[in-house]
Formats: structure tokens, sequence, C-alpha cells
């Protein structure tokens, strides 16, 4: 989902010796990234108000404005600051249309997780995938995919978010430990449990917390 760093980190020099094109280069590079991101995050309700367009161009506009603190100070990765920045705009969306105390994005709303046709949705579905449940043909890989869409739109707060980062956001462990403020061991370990509660979810087991 996100662009591979090299020449993001090309992007970024040039950027840092005032290349003007650069700047918008790099921006508009990161721009199908964060509207896939919005349209996952953004309230499906708050859309009739909100325009997903609009909420990425303020992304954008805020990215553009704050770029030199960055380069003065790169503290993560240039996609996890531009995601990070993302979230604040998304949560002040939901914010500002339902007037609901500023929460984490992970409660403002379901995750709009993408349908089975998705591609990244199909990657999930074999990744779940055992003896069991290998799909044969595929009609039933596009049945599967689409039990799993579901499956994720119905776990927990914790579970669905991290499902979305790794397998949607495509981020890796290390991403997502950076993002969440947790230690690596600590986010493999749940999003281990967030796939293996998933897999229960399309086995029928119980899924029960530990």
């Amino acid at each position: 989902m996100w662009p591979t760093g090299d020449k993001t980190r090309e992007l970024l020099l040039g950027v840092r010796d005032g290349d003007d094109d650069a700047v918008n280069r790099l921006i508009e590079r990161h721009r199908d990234a964060v509207l896939r991101m919005v349209q996952m995050r953004l309230d499906h309700k708050i859309r009739r108000r909100v325009d997903v367009s609009d909420v990425v161009q303020d992304v954008m506009i805020d990215a553009h404005r704050r770029l030199q603190d960055y380069i003065a100070n790169p503290v993560m990765p240039f996609h996890l600051w531009l995601r990070h920045i993302a979230k604040d705009r998304i949560i002040d969306a939901h914010r500002r249309h339902r007037g609901s105390q500023k929460r984490s994005v992970d409660r403002e709303q379901a995750l709009a997780v993408p349908g089975a046709n998705d591609h990244s949705t199909m990657n999930l579905a074999a990744h779940l995938c055992d003896g069991e449940l290998t799909p044969a043909a595929a009609a039933t890989q596009r049945e599967m995919a689409k039990r799993v869409a579901d499956a994720v739109s119905e776990l927990g707060d914790q579970d669905a978010e991290i499902i979305i980062m790794r397998h949607y956001e495509q981020l890796t462990n290390q991403e997502v430990a950076q993002a969440l403020g947790l230690s690596e061991p600590a986010a493999s370990m749940r999003y281990l449990r967030a796939v293996r509660r998933l897999r229960e979810m399309l086995t029928g087991g119980d899924g029960a917390e530990e």
C-alpha cells in the first residue's frame, strides 16, 4: 500500500537540498496510500457530509506545511509520519461532525474493510487458509475472501486494527510497533492473537479471550 522506501529517501534528500519539485513529487507519491487509508477509516455516516478527497487534501496540505520540521527531525519513517497526520485529520473530522470527545480512531468507527475482490483481502484469505479451508476454485476463493472481510469487520477494535495495519496497510511488525507505541515482541504477540481469533471465527471456534 505505501510506496517503497528507496525512492522516498531520494526525494527526501532532494527536499533537504531545496528542490521544490521533490517536495511536490514526494507528497503526490503518497497520495493514493493516504486515500486508501482514509477510505478505510472515515465513518460512512460522516462521508455524507465530508468528502474523502477533502480529508486527503487536508492531509497533503498539512504534510507540506510541516515537511521541513520532519526533515530536521525524522523521528520515524516518512510514511508513518504521514499516516500519523492522516489519523489526526480523521479524528478531527469525527469530532467535528459527531460532536464527540477526541478518542482513539480505533473506537471512533468500525473500519471499512475492503470487499472480497480487494487484492489485500484475497491475500489475507490465502494466509488464513489451512488444509481444511484451502480454496479449490476461484469461486470458492472469492467466497472465502468475503467471509474473511466479514469476519475482520466483526473483530474487536484492537484485533481489527492490527489486521488492517499488517494486511491492508502492509506495514511491517516493526512499523506497527512504532505506530502503536509497542515493543516489537508485543506487537507480534498482538498480531498473532488477532490472527488466531480471526481463524477461530472462520472455523467455528469460540475465539474466547485468554
